[in-house]
């Protein structure tokens, strides 16, 4: 069951209509978690348990990191020296830490032997059968944005959120269909203040969610697939690629992944949004961004927002120093690109690495040319025209499509071929004729013109809403709704593509 299913739609509005007309808290949040296990059982069944034990696990060590804010001495602490209670308070902190890092270490370890397994347990190969004991490891789908929740619900737990005291209300929340395989990435206490506090299905809303998941649709169904169809046979077949071809390729994949990984995002907010949840945006028009710093707050946001509070401020973030800041900036970028990466899915870590360093030095860059634009008047002007803007853009954007390369080819190998042949590379005439004129039918530069369009649609779509401010009224966005999806049904290629964030 996908996104892009009739199976779905039957079972998403079968599970609103039955939710709404529940009368009690429990019962509606017994119907999420049943709902969503079913959703998440028509994918990956097998993978069921090993997930309701990881909610249980991080569910039990909140609740006993929670008892411990409370075993300070209270009537009896003037009784006790300065010496006595530093000596008191340090053990009780070292307490609160050492099961808070129990329970992350915990999480990591299970990310990290889904995702790296292979690689760094090479010797649990074995010769009397074909393969190893790895082709048994089948990573959950969804288990990053799984654990990336267990681990910011754990440390908020620890920085005094309350824990929660039901099993089904925390369930509920981690198997929350809409978010459950690749986000957005959201917090325990905000997902439940929600239900404790539900909105009902107004028409305003109920069309909104169409809306999304509409749009959604056309995003990934039309436009995205599509992309996909030309990018993976440039990429598949590189080396009879010319250098044409090859930067088509580069940016038709920077657009299918955005428009992938987006048009996810809008169904799952419009699923949510139909059962009276509003989840977090996770783009805002990131290919529009002047600066990495920029395209950072724009891009994944929820990742973003997770990777400054759960890793970058507790390194420390930008309070210790200028040279600090770009170690902590580089060490989360190239964490990040590490969990993008996954061993078991057959990926070479060594790509995403370099994704991850490329950002990271990006964003120093950054970070030293803001602080001397700082000391110097003329570089902030120059930054602040509409000249330094446009710069600013062409910069940011030509380092994040290339980087996209050793994403999508994280075999160095590859990608550097790639790279090196970006210029004076000419096209096998058998690969230009099967890919454009046989499969795709049509020119390159048909080709060049539809990519150029979707930038373009992107570009009036930001100037409409940002500049001109306009917004659809409902009605228009009901009469939609139809047009869309049956576009979507019409035009989309036969055999829906996994989402690509399904791997990470």
């Amino acid at each position: 069951m996908n996104f892009l299913s009739i199976p779905y739609s039957l079972f998403l509005f079968g599970t609103m209509l039955l939710y709404w007309n529940l009368p009690w808290r429990a019962l509606r949040l017994a119907l999420t978690l049943t709902a969503s296990l079913i959703f998440y059982g028509s994918l990956q069944l097998q993978s069921v348990p090993l997930l309701l034990l990881g909610a249980a696990f991080t569910f039990t060590i909140a609740i006993v990191l929670a008892r411990t804010l409370d075993r300070r001495p209270h009537r009896d602490a003037w009784k006790l020296s300065n010496d006595e209670w530093d000596r008191f308070e340090r053990g009780w902190q070292g307490r609160r830490q050492l099961l808070l890092g129990f329970g992350l270490v915990a999480n990591v370890a299970i990310l990290v032997l889904f995702k790296y397994g292979p690689f760094l347990f090479p010797g649990w190969a074995t010769d009397s059968e074909p393969g190893s004991i790895w082709t048994y490891f089948i990573a959950p789908l969804g288990i990053s944005f799984f654990v990336f929740e267990c681990m910011a619900y754990l440390v908020d737990v620890y920085r005094g959120a309350p824990a929660s005291t039901s099993f089904l209300d925390f369930a509920a929340y981690k198997f929350f269909f809409p978010k459950l395989i690749s986000g957005p990435i959201t917090r325990y206490h905000g997902w439940i203040e929600q239900f404790q506090h539900p909105a009902p299905p107004t028409v305003d809303r109920v069309v909104e969610g169409l809306w999304l998941i509409a749009s959604g649709a056309i995003k990934k169904g039309l436009l995205a697939d599509n992309i996909a169809v030309f990018v993976n046979l440039c990429f598949e077949n590189y080396e009879r690629a010319g250098s044409t071809d090859l930067w088509l390729a580069i940016f038709g994949y920077g657009l299918q992944l955005y428009l992938d990984f987006s048009g996810y995002v809008d169904i799952a907010r419009g699923s949510a949004l139909l059962l009276g949840w509003t989840l977090p945006p996770n783009f805002d028009f990131p290919y529009l961004t002047a600066s990495i710093a920029d395209f950072w707050r724009r891009w994944h946001m929820t990742l973003g927002d997770w990777l400054r509070n759960y890793l970058y401020f507790p390194l420390g973030g930008s309070r210790r120093g200028l040279a600090r800041t770009c170690a902590n900036l580089t060490i989360v970028m190239l964490l990040a690109g590490l969990w993008h990466g996954s061993a078991t899915a057959g990926q070479n870590p060594a790509g995403f690495l370099v994704w991850g360093l490329l950002h990271g030095l990006a964003l120093v860059a950054h970070r030293l040319t803001d602080t001397a634009s700082k000391q110097v008047a003329a570089l902030q002007a120059f930054w602040k025209s509409w000249v330094g803007a446009i710069v600013g853009w062409a910069i940011t954007q030509a380092m994040v499509f290339l980087a996209w390369v050793y994403f999508r080819l994280p075999d160095l190998t590859v990608s550097n071929w790639v790279l090196r042949h970006l210029r004076g590379q000419t096209a096998d005439p058998q690969f230009v004729e099967k890919v454009y004129g046989e499969t795709l039918g049509m020119t390159p530069d048909l080709v060049a013109y539809g990519l150029g369009a979707v930038g373009m649609g992107m570009t009036i779509a930001y100037g409409i809403d940002r500049g001109l401010k306009i917004q659809l009224n409902w009605p228009i966005k009901i009469l939609l709704v139809p047009v869309f999806l049956y576009t979507v049904w019409l035009l989309a290629p036969q055999n829906s593509l996994p989402y690509i964030y399904f791997d990470f």
